[in-house]
C-alpha cells in the first residue's frame, strides 16, 4: 500500500522530467517536468512536437467518460472499467470521479500500478494462483481495511493453490466463480456441476470467501444477441442457485456480486441484469467495459452497443496518430514515418483521416493505409489525393488496448491542438 494519498501519487507523475524516453514530445522540452510542459500549453502542430506523435482528444475523452457514467447510472449498474485498456492512473482517477465503483484489472502487475496510485477497489478478471502475488495482495488487505479486492476462481486446483499461498492471512480473499462462455471459450468453469465443486472448494478454504459469480460474454462462441442473452441468463441463474443453496454466507458479507460486460455487449448485460430477482443480500451488478474511454475508429466503432441503441448516445473516437510524409515515390504510393512501433494493427490497419499542410487541415481523400513496417506506414494514393513530402497525416486507430501500450506519455489535446496535459501509461 502506498503511503501517499491518490492525489499525492498522481501529483508525482507531473514532477517527472521529460526526456528521450517519451517519443513525439518536443526535443527542446528535455529537462522540464510534465507539469511545466503542460503549463506552456504548446500547440500539437506548431509547438515543436516531432512525428510520429499520438494525441488523445480532451473533449472526446470527457464525452466518453460522461456517457458511460450516465449509461451505468440509468441502468442501475455499478461500473468497474477494465484498466488494462489504458494502464493510465490519471484515467483511472477520472473514471472513478465519473462514478466508477473501482477498476478491473487482469494480472498482478496491473494491480500494483493501481494500488500505487490509490485505487481502493479492484476486480481481477482472472484466476490468481501465483504465490508471491497472492501474498502481496494479502499484505495489501491486511494493511488497508478499506482496500476491496475480488478475483475469479475457475478450478478446484486453483482454489487449493490460493488457499495454500494465503495461509495465515489476516483477511479472507473475496472470489467469484467464473462461468465459461461456452465450450471452447477462453477460461471459466464449463458445467453447473463443476461450478458447484469449485464453490464447495471455496467453502472449505478458510482463506477465501465466495461473494458472487462472473464471466465475460465477449467470449460466447459465434456470438449473436440471442446467444449472448442466453449465456447471461445462465450466469444469473447460477447466482440464484448458489444463493438458494446458501453459498453466499461468508462472515461479514453484505452483497452478492454478479459481473460481466466487455465493450461489445454491455446493452445485453444491462437488459439481463435488470431481470436479476431479489436475493438474500443486495446484488452488486458490476459492468466491466474498458475500451469506451478512448473508443476507436475501427473494431469498436463497428461493435459498440450504442449502434443498437442510438437513443442512449454515441461514443467518440478520441485517438489520432499524426505522422509525416517522408517519401512520395510515385503518384500511387507514399510513406509516412509511423509503423508497428506506433500504431495498433492487431485488428485493423490505421485509417487515413486528415492531411495538414501550412496550418490548413482537409480530409485525406484518396489516401488509404495498406500495410505497416516497423517504422513506416504504406499508403495507396489515387488521383484525388493531394499529398506531398512534409505533410502531416492524421490517422484513426483500431483497438484501444494496443494503442495505449505503445506510448508511455500521451499528449491530451483540445480541438485546436492546444496540449493541456500528458497521460502517463504503465505497461
Amino acid at each position: 500500500m502506498t503511503a501517499d494519498s491518490p492525489s499525492e501519487a498522481l501529483a508525482r507523475l507531473a514532477e517527472e522530467r521529460v526526456d528521450h524516453r517519451f517519443k513525439g514530445l518536443p526535443p527542446d522540452a528535455d529537462g522540464l517536468t510534465v507539469a511545466e510542459l503542460a503549463a506552456q500549453r504548446r500547440n500539437l502542430f506548431t509547438g515543436g512536437f516531432a512525428t510520429p506523435v499520438l494525441a488523445l482528444s480532451a473533449e472526446r475523452l470527457e464525452h466518453n467518460l460522461d456517457l458511460m457514467e450516465t449509461y451505468a447510472a440509468r441502468h442501475g449498474l455499478a461500473f468497474a472499467p477494465h484498466g488494462k485498456t489504458s494502464m493510465a492512473p490519471q484515467l483511472f482517477q477520472r473514471q472513478i470521479e465519473h462514478g466508477a465503483w473501482g477498476i478491473t484489472l487482469a494480472v498482478p502487475h496491473q494491480v500494483r500500478v493501481a494500488r500505487a496510485y490509490g485505487v481502493q477497489r479492484v476486480f481481477l478478471a482472472n484466476e490468481l494462483v501465483d504465490p508471491a502475488a497472492l501474498r502481496w495482495i494479502a499484505g495489501e488487505l491486511a494493511a488497508d481495511p478499506d482496500f476491496h479486492f475480488v478475483c475469479y476462481v475457475d478450478s478446484v486446483r486453483g482454489v487449493e493453490l490460493m488457499d495454500t499461498a494465503l495461509r495465515g492471512s489476516v483477511r479472507a480473499l473475496d472470489v467469484v466463480v467464473e462461468l465459461a462462455a461456452g465450450e471452447g471459450a477462453r477460461t471459466g468453469v464449463r458445467t453447473d456441476a463443476e461450478c458447484a465443486a469449485v464453490a464447495d472448494a471455496v467453502a472449505g478454504a478458510s482463506t477465501l470467501r465466495l461473494v458472487g459469480v462472473a464471466g465475460y460474454e465477449g467470449e460466447v462462441p459465434q456470438a449473436t444477441p440471442e446467444r449472448v442473452h442466453a449465456w447471461l441468463r445462465r450466469l444469473v441463474a447460477l447466482a440464484v442457485d448458489f444463493d438458494k443453496a446458501g453459498r453466499f454466507a461468508g462472515p461479514g458479507l453484505d452483497e452478492i456480486v454478479v459481473s460481466a460486460g466487455g465493450s461489445a455487449w454491455f446493452d445485453a448485460v444491462a437488459e439481463v441484469f435488470a431481470e436479476i430477482p431479489g436475493l438474500s443480500l443486495p446484488v452488486l451488478k458490476l459492468l466491466r467495459s474498458g475500451a469506451y474511454v478512448s473508443h476507436d475508429d475501427g473494431h469498436y466503432r463497428k461493435l459498440t452497443p450504442f449502434n443498437r441503441v442510438p437513443q442512449e448516445g454515441a461514443l467518440e473516437p478520441a485517438f489520432r496518430l499524426w505522422a509525416q510524409v517522408v517519401s512520395r515515390p510515385s503518384p500511387e504510393q507514399a510513406f509516412v514515418n509511423a509503423g508497428k512501433r506506433d500504431a495498433a494493427y492487431d485488428l485493423d490497419l490505421p485509417f487515413a483521416q486528415v492531411v495538414r499542410r501550412d496550418g490548413a487541415e482537409r480530409p485525406a481523400t484518396g489516401i488509404s493505409v495498406t500495410a505497416l513496417s516497423d517504422q513506416h506506414a504504406w499508403l495507396r494514393t489515387t488521383e484525388e489525393a493531394d499529398l506531398e513530402v512534409g505533410d502531416w497525416l492524421g490517422m484513426g486507430l483500431s483497438h484501444p488496448c494496443t494503442s495505449f501500450d505503445k506510448w508511455p506519455l500521451i499528449p491530451l489535446a483540445e480541438a485546436d491542438g492546444t496540449v493541456v496535459d500528458y497521460i502517463r501509461t504503465f505497461f
